[in-house]
Parts: C-alpha cells; sequence; structure tokens
C-alpha cells in the first residue's frame, strides 16, 4: 500500500498518488486572489501533473501537445468551462464575491485536476501517448470522473 492509502498496484498506485497531490496544488491555486492569475496558476499545475505522470509511465513530454490536448479536453468539458472563469472573476466583487470565489473555485480545480489525471492515467496505462491521444473519445470519460470528483468533493476514487 502506497503512503496515500491507495490499494491500486504498481504504477496506477504511483499514478494515483500524483494526481492527489497535484490537486492540492490546483485546490491552492484556486485559492489566489487575483482573478485570471489563479486560472494560469491551475493550468501550470495542471499541465505539471501530465509531465509527472507521462514520465512515471516512460512516455516522451512534448509541452505543446500536451497544453493541446488539456485545453481541448477542458475547454469541450463545458461545466470547468464556465464554473472556473466565474469563480475566478467573481473574485472582483469585494468581500461577498471574494467569499464565494475562494469557497467555489478550488473545489473545482481539485475536481478538473482528478478527471484529467484519470484520463491521462488511463490512457498511458493502455500504453497511449501524448501523440495518439483521442480528445474526442476521451471527453466523456473526462466529464464522468470530473462529475463523480465533484459529487465527493474533489476527492473521487
Amino acid at each position: 500500500m502506497s503512503s496515500s492509502g491507495d490499494l491500486r498496484p504498481g504504477k496506477e498506485g504511483a499514478a494515483m498518488h500524483i494526481v492527489r497531490e497535484y490537486m492540492g496544488w490546483s485546490t491552492g491555486a484556486g485559492l489566489i486572489p487575483l482573478p485570471l492569475l489563479d486560472l494560469a496558476a491551475i493550468s501550470l499545475v495542471e499541465l505539471k501533473m501530465v509531465h509527472s505522470l507521462a514520465r512515471l509511465y516512460g512516455v516522451p513530454f512534448q509541452r505543446g501537445a500536451a497544453k493541446s490536448i488539456i485545453g481541448a479536453l477542458i475547454g469541450g468539458g463545458g461545466t470547468f468551462v464556465l464554473a472556473a472563469p466565474v469563480a475566478s472573476m467573481i473574485k472582483t466583487i469585494p468581500i461577498v464575491g471574494t467569499a464565494a470565489g475562494i469557497l467555489t473555485e478550488p473545489a473545482i480545480a481539485a475536481a478538473a485536476s482528478y478527471a484529467l489525471g484519470k484520463v491521462f492515467i488511463q490512457h498511458f496505462e493502455s500504453g497511449g501517448t501524448l501523440l495518439d491521444f483521442n480528445v474526442r473519445t476521451q471527453r466523456h470519460q473526462y466529464e464522468q470522473h470530473f462529475a463523480a470528483a465533484q459529487e465527493k468533493g474533489g476527492a473521487a476514487n
């Protein structure tokens, strides 16, 4: 059993440990009080998470390909695309907006990072690379993982 309590064997257990670590970083990035800077920080955290997963699985990492995949995957997901910028921009409203943004955006960021991590783990586990990642076929999996994470407060299995 890994230190995170994950019962998955081998690389998948180590990969879930990486995802949970970066979920924490995404949550922290969601707490940044400056609109748009928070979204940029979350994006960088997610890119670094994919880099760490690729390294674990021995998959060559191409930053441009990873950024394109992440953008297309999350950008087509609807919920995160709308919720994260709204949570970010609502922080501009004094007191109430700041509180609302700080209460919502970290959870959205954690759920998005979890879903993204799960999709990449499944893809890498099946022998996939960044060059053969099909966003169209993976988007449904992303949306399911995102919904599951939101239902469990960002800590889905």
